[in-house]
């Protein structure tokens, strides 16, 4: 959904779909630029965020460039999907 303008209640809706599908599974893919410098801090957030959780999250890390971004659609370095949600959707493809 590049482009669409996000909304109170498109957020709500999709914080309800990442509810609905977390409950049995959870696929965490982070995808970072070559240049971020912001993996360490991700993987520090993404363990505290899963302390106590009995969720068992099923975890990549992809390194990508520009192109690869803009062609999956991603909105910046790091990207966060959980079960292919995109948890900080920006407006414009690509990293920024």
């Amino acid at each position: 959904m590049p482009g669409a303008k996000l909304t109170k209640k498109s957020l709500r809706k999709r914080k309800k779909i990442w509810y609905e599908r977390s409950e049995l599974t959870m696929k965490i893919e982070c995808y970072i630029s070559e240049e971020c410098s912001s993996e360490a801090q991700l993987r520090e957030n993404l363990k505290a965020a899963l302390a106590g959780s009995s969720v068992k999250p099923d975890i990549q890390f992809h390194i990508i460039n520009e192109a690869e971004a803009e062609r999956k659609g991603l909105m910046g370095s790091p990207s966060v999907l959980i079960n292919g949600v995109d948890i900080l959707p920006g407006e414009i493809p690509g990293i920024s």
